[in-house]
């Protein structure tokens, strides 16, 4: 046997390039579960079931199309389990000439990997991730010599580069971008039809077994298990949404409800992420029904712009910025994680539906996600890490590749402003107009400083305050902070006071 081939977790696709750097006839494939991965940090009980069962169906599927595969479960390797120690032993078994693994989405792990040649003493082989649009190398030419790197030219290089909603070299309906469409607040009585729901098969059933049992800690319910686990159901997930759903996801893509957790979203970025779906395919789908006349242009350029636009975008940002991305803090935030993001503990009702979701789902979309946990902690001075720390353990789609500069850089805006061009900061009236949550809060919106008043209002104008002297000069920073300019100094005042009393009780 000349080949070993470690896939990982999230490498859950048949044209994957370390299966493509040789063939069924010399080759073992090497699939664990290992604590060490399951445990760095607290994954949310969901996420973790995705993962060991799709894992466990994908490698059903590689030894059914006939590869030899040796798969160890979590009950095998142990509490001690380690991708390294799973390799050492595989190697000591099958005595391979080499080691191949694609690329992982992880900077750590690729380290780790690097030094693998030297500890195993045999050729190490990481293969690219030919799974994205762009190469390291090709973001890493797009980004020499810009000033500014912005997600909307990037994007405009992928349109060409796929020829997705292009006629010649314009761009569909004369405009790159439509997201002045998809901003409308949601009609009285508006109703989806959600995702596609999955019923657990014996192995899925195995494994939220184990996970209650081995991760009884951990956050989230494994009640309404409902993903996808295989390549087929994850299709049968992306075609439900695109009937269903994909019309209406333009126009409503950032509005929020008590009553609806997943409007008009995919929740196909959790099977995109693992390996589940292509990511191209799901785009040229979309094109697909905008071509057919089933689907409005605002909605199809929207989903369109998310999958190979941002989702190339931060990956490129990623890995071209580690190590050491992950601790920017350039606000210089301190405070500790409030102990409600673990539990939806607390009276303001947007917060404490997005957190709830978040702990039943192991999913929120978005605009929960930046402009409701992340706003909040943005606003509250929550340092950075924390909080990403917290969206990679909770939400099941998250793999630190996508997730930190998500939070790092547009939800925290602790790289700088490298990845968006402003803090997204917003008070209550933004929450009040893109959901219905205010209607039930024990807060009220409308009021601007006090014990009732909503934090988020007195909350907005202390960061305002706070981060002057490094954000007046942002020319998209200037008429927010000219508005904080023509305020009373008693109102100032008490915006602060308001503030500084909310902030003493969190801690």
């Amino acid at each position: 046997m000349r080949d070993l081939v470690l896939i990982l977790g999230d490498q859950l696709s048949p044209n994957l390039s370390s299966l493509r750097r040789t063939d069924k006839s010399r080759a073992r494939l090497l699939m664990a579960e290992v604590m060490e991965e399951a445990a760095y940090v607290p994954h949310h009980k969901k996420k973790l079931a995705f993962a060991f069962s799709a894992m466990r169906h994908h490698g059903a599927a590689l030894k059914k199309a006939g590869w030899q595969l040796t798969y160890r479960k979590l009950e095998e390797t142990g509490k001690e389990g380690s991708l390294a120690r799973e390799v050492a032993r595989a190697v000591q078994e099958h005595r391979p000439q080499r080691l191949l693994v694609t690329e992982p989405g992880e900077y750590r792990l690729k380290k780790e990997m690097e030094s693998w040649a030297e500890r195993f003493s045999l050729p190490v082989e990481i293969c690219p991730d030919t799974r994205f649009i762009a190469s390291h190398e090709e973001f890493a030419q797009w980004a020499a010599g810009r000033k500014e790197l912005r997600m909307e030219y990037f994007y405009r290089e992928m349109r060409r580069k796929t020829g997705l909603l292009m006629e010649g070299g314009a761009p569909c309906g004369g405009k790159w971008n439509f997201d002045a469409e998809n901003r409308k607040s949601l009609p009285k009585g508006q109703r989806f039809a959600g995702p596609q729901r999955t019923a657990p098969d014996k192995t899925t059933r195995d494994v939220l077994g184990l996970v209650d049992k081995r991760f009884a800690a951990n956050m989230g319910s494994l009640s309404n298990f409902w993903f996808a686990v295989t390549r087929k159901e994850a299709e049968k997930a992306r075609d439900h949404f695109l009937k269903t759903a994909l019309p209406l996801f333009g126009d409503y893509q950032d509005a929020m409800a008590r009553e609806e957790r997943f409007l008009a979203h995919s929740v196909l970025s959790i099977y995109m992420n693992a390996g589940l779906l292509d990511p191209l395919e799901t785009a040229k789908a979309a094109e697909a029904e905008y071509k057919a006349g089933r689907v409005p242009l605002n909605a199809a350029e929207g989903l369109i712009r998310q999958i190979i636009g941002w989702r190339e975008y931060v990956r490129g940002i990623y890995w071209q910025r580690m190590p050491g991305y992950t601790d920017s803090n350039a606000l210089g935030a301190e405070r500790p994680l409030p102990g409600f993001y673990w539990t939806g503990e607390t009276q303001m009702a947007c917060l404490k539906a997005a957190i709830g979701q978040t702990i039943e789902e192991a999913y929120a979309h978005h605009i929960q996600r930046l402009m409701l946990t992340g706003t909040f902690a943005l606003l509250a001075g929550v340092r950075p890490q924390a909080l990403h720390e917290w969206y990679l353990a909770v939400y099941a789609d998250a793999y630190e590749w996508v997730e930190a500069p998500n939070t790092l850089g547009m939800s925290q805006y602790a790289d700088g402003g490298l990845l968006g061009s402003k803090p997204y900061a917003a008070s209550g009236a933004y929450i009040n107009r893109m959901s219905d949550y205010c209607k039930a809060c024990a807060y009220k919106v409308k009021e601007k400083t006090g014990a009732q008043a909503c934090p988020f209002n007195y909350l907005y104008w202390d960061f305002i305050a706070r981060h002057e002297a490094r954000l007046k000069s942002n020319p998209r920073m200037g008429p927010i902070y000219r508005n904080w300019a023509r305020m009373e100094a008693d109102q100032k005042k008490a915006i602060r006071a308001s503030a500084r009393t909310f902030l003493e009780k969190l801690a």
